[in-house]
């Protein structure tokens, strides 16, 4: 693969053992309570159970496992809100390697906490994810560091996508799985692997309404880049679309679902009360999704992926309350 070569389902094959040496596939499980709420038969891909409480984790172990020698040498750096600076900390620590991420000023502090605590030095800059991206993209090349973009990496895209080949070894033929869009990766790996196996699934991305650049990109003749966003789901919380993701996505997604502030936070309060997991805003989306579209989803199987659980305490307390 060269640098923005989209991954092949050979890829994603070829990335399991990588994945499959630091953590175990995770769960795809039904909730009888959810399936009434959404009048269908509901399986959740659980990768909120993953080590690092996210999917990122398989992109990161895929990537910095392949790193060259003197890559490793120099350290790598990246941009984060938190879960994919997570995966490359994680990966980074089994791996001998040094570690920078970049984060938006107030970004969620828990997240911040976790990356430090696998060993990353976190650097607050920016308002904003592509603020602090930007950041990294100018120092990188000065310092000598690894830039490990958060879409426009082909192994990030094989390992995240080692997800989507679980759902269907287990489910080979679901109508629909519903995913969420931020930079992408997730969401391509659904639809490399649903393309690849030959399944007529159909990949529904989610997106947050006050982070809808994807969207409105997807949707229209040009791709377009917000001057902010506003939604507390910062996994989705992106003013940009990215080459590579956005390349597979634009070919091989089948439609977008944008979501208001209180659809996600509803999604969260549902993934509490009806699966008892805790679901982060962008990983509570595709439940919120499925509940806007449930008229059209009677007596078809789905898959909503729960992508992440890192959601901060004092977010979690004003959902609930």
């Amino acid at each position: 693969m060269t640098t923005l070569d989209a991954p092949s389902l050979q890829d994603l094959e070829a990335a399991r053992p990588r994945v499959y040496a630091h953590l175990r596939p995770a769960p795809l499980m039904r909730h009888p309570l959810l399936e009434e709420w959404l009048g269908c038969r509901v399986w959740i891909k659980h990768e909120n159970h993953n080590p690092t409480g996210s999917f990122k984790i398989r992109g990161g172990l895929n990537l910095v496992a392949q790193l060259t020698d003197e890559e490793r040498r120099r350290g790598v750096v990246s941009a984060s809100t938190g879960n994919h600076g997570q995966s490359i900390a994680f990966a980074c620590r089994v791996h001998g390697v040094r570690c920078h991420i970049f984060v938006p000023v107030h970004n969620n502090p828990d997240k911040n906490a976790a990356m430090r605590a696998l060993g990353a030095e976190v650097v607050e800059y920016g308002r904003d994810f592509d603020e602090a991206r930007e950041r990294v993209e100018a120092l990188a090349p000065r310092e000598g560091w690894r830039y490990v973009h958060s879409a426009n990496e082909p192994h990030l895209i094989a390992g995240v996508g080692t997800y989507a080949l679980e759902i269907f070894d287990e489910l080979p033929e679901p109508d629909y799985v519903f995913v969420p869009v931020g930079g992408g990766s997730g969401a391509a790996g659904c639809c490399l692997a649903r393309t690849g196996r030959g399944a007529s699934t159909k990949v529904i991305g989610v997106q947050a309404a006050g982070a809808d650049a994807f969207a409105r990109s997807w949707r229209g003749p040009v791709r377009v880049t917000a001057d902010r966003v506003g939604t507390f789901a910062e996994g989705m919380a992106t003013r940009s679309t990215y080459d590579l993701t956005f390349s597979i996505l634009k070919a091989q997604l089948d439609e977008v679902v944008t979501l208001e502030e209180e659809e996600l936070r509803e999604g969260v309060r549902a993934a509490l009360q009806f699966a008892h997991n805790l679901a982060e805003g962008a990983g509570a989306a595709p439940i919120a999704a499925a509940r806007r579209w449930a008229p059209r989803l009677a007596g078809r199987t789905i898959v909503c992926v729960m992508s992440g659980g890192n959601i901060d305490t004092a977010t979690l307390r004003a959902i609930i309350a």
